[in-house]
């Protein structure tokens, strides 16, 4: 079944349609990744779903229902989160009560305990900075951290927009790494992701996207092995 439904999905920046009409699903327990230049709709795509940006036509649906309308902080209560591109954590709070942030909506607080827990265990670096303030972190720790902190809302579809982006490549590893962990448990994914050959290791399935609309789709074993992607997204890696 599928937990998220595009359809015709527009966006525009005053005159310019940044996203041309596009369709895409994901089921749920997917790994579902976009890729494509830079400019190409992608992050644009994950801000309309997110209720960041404006829709100008089409629809999305998030199990089954409308998210037009939704604000923001409602989307999140229903499930569906987004890991900005520049993380955007609280520079001023500390690791822990960034991560608390992340479970503002919920009153379980046994449970919030136990996935505060879990995010350290996951990201053991935030565990041993947990009362430094969030802006003296890396910029691979502070992706750690907006990651820790929307899955403290226990998301059913965690977006993610560019998460290696400016990393070093042990870190983009140990991202990716927790990224298929989180999938494991049977949380759904969303990844715009610039390192193309990492999205579809990572991915069962994804989206090319050419100038906001959607250029190729299949699975991402098949996308990974096509002449026309590994000629445009994989660079030296083409054999």
């Amino acid at each position: 079944m599928s937990l998220l439904v595009v359809r015709g999905l527009e966006v525009r920046y005053g005159g310019i349609r940044a996203v041309k009409g596009i369709d895409l699903e994901v089921r749920a327990g997917e790994v579902v990744s976009l890729i494509g230049a830079n400019g190409a709709g992608k992050s644009t795509t994950l801000r309309a779903l997110a209720g960041l940006v404006p829709v100008a036509a089409g629809q999305a649906l998030f199990d089954a229902v409308p998210l037009a309308g939704v604000p923001t902080h409602r989307r999140v209560g229903r499930g569906l989160a987004l890991v900005p591109e520049g993380r955007g954590v609280f520079a001023r709070l500390t690791v822990e009560e960034n991560l608390l942030m992340g479970a503002y909506a919920r009153a379980d607080r046994p449970a919030m305990r136990q996935d505060l827990e879990r995010a350290y265990a996951l990201f053991p670096r935030l565990g041993e900075r947990r009362s430094q303030t969030a802006g003296t972190l890396s910029g691979g720790e502070q992706q750690m951290l907006a990651i820790g902190r929307a899955l403290m809302g226990r998301p059913r579809l965690l977006m993610l927009d560019e998460p290696s982006l400016g990393l070093a490549p042990l870190l983009v590893e140990k991202i990716f790494g927790t990224l298929q962990a989180v999938a494991a448990e049977g949380v759904t994914l969303l990844l715009v992701e610039q390192n193309a050959r990492r999205a579809l290791e990572l991915a069962d399935r994804a989206y090319v996207l050419e100038s906001g609309r959607v250029a190729l789709t299949g699975d991402a074993a098949s996308l990974l092995a096509d002449p026309r992607v590994r000629t445009a997204y994989l660079g030296a890696d083409v054999a």
